[in-house]
């Protein structure tokens, strides 16, 4: 890759940093650079990751500092997400993509009205929602279904890894009572540490070029700085609007509408 499509591959990975950090998504930005820049599909796949961890494990530290981070509920979480994520990774090598992009497109449509239909949810958690059935949160071992929720999207993380932060915001706001922000902390704390087993499965496969890698890494590390300045400082409504964007966004790209 030449020195031009290194230095654009880290001015788009500011952007994705940040998107990803504040809502989720970035990847859908960030995989078809690097194909139009000449990576394969599998390859821009297995690359993309690098940027993705590295990212994350800075909005992560970052939160922490702004004492937003539940790690206790964010620990107990990681079992399932992981292994969602191996089974995903494990399956990615081997399966077409393309059936996969329009069931999530599909279910990213009716996240879209579940999000716009119940703003007070995502504005304020589960516990300040008076018609929602009250759900514990998960101070210790998770309950099954919360298990089953997060393998779930662990396993789309490690399938694709496009649009998961999305999922992991929709499954901590409606599984746990978490809001916005909070759940963006747990969301960067889950995704970097599910998205090594993946990493690995590509390695293996030889489906990671590094220079690139790491050139969009850097800019997706100054991108989620700010997602993570930006998500603290302005709270659950503005993270609520660029979610809404994001998801809309999102979900005709991979029904290929545009």
């Amino acid at each position: 890759m030449t020195t031009g499509g290194l230095l654009i591959l880290a001015l788009v990975g500011v952007f994705a940093g940040a998107i990803n950090t504040i809502a989720g998504g970035g990847s859908l930005i960030t995989l078809p650079v690097m194909i139009l820049l000449g990576l394969p599909a599998g390859v821009a796949n297995g690359t993309n990751r690098v940027g993705v961890i590295l990212q994350s494990a800075v909005a992560t530290w970052q939160f922490k500092r702004e004492g937003a981070l539940n790690a206790r509920m964010g620990l107990w979480l990681l079992l399932p997400t992981c292994l969602g994520a191996l089974a995903g990774a494990m399956v990615s090598v081997e399966l077409d993509e393309a059936l996969f992009k329009r069931l999530i497109g599909v279910v990213m449509l009716i996240m879209l009205v579940v999000v716009i239909v119940r703003p007070k949810r995502w504005l304020e958690g589960k516990k300040d929602d008076e018609d929602a059935p009250k759900t514990p949160k998960p101070t210790g071992k998770p309950t099954w279904w919360q298990a089953l929720t997060f393998l779930a999207v662990g396993f789309y993380g490690g399938f694709l890894q496009a649009g998961v932060g999305i999922f992991l915001l929709a499954a901590l706001v409606l599984a746990t009572g978490e809001d916005l922000v909070r759940s963006n902390a747990i969301k960067a704390m889950l995704v970097c540490a599910f998205t090594v087993l993946p990493l690995a499965i590509f390695l293996y496969n030889d489906m990671v070029q590094w220079v690139p890698g790491l050139a969009l890494a850097a800019g997706s590390m100054l991108g989620a700085w700010l997602g993570t300045r930006l998500t603290v400082s302005w709270g659950p409504r503005f993270v609520r609007v660029v979610l809404i964007l994001v998801v809309s966004i999102s979900s005709t790209k991979l029904l290929g509408l545009w």
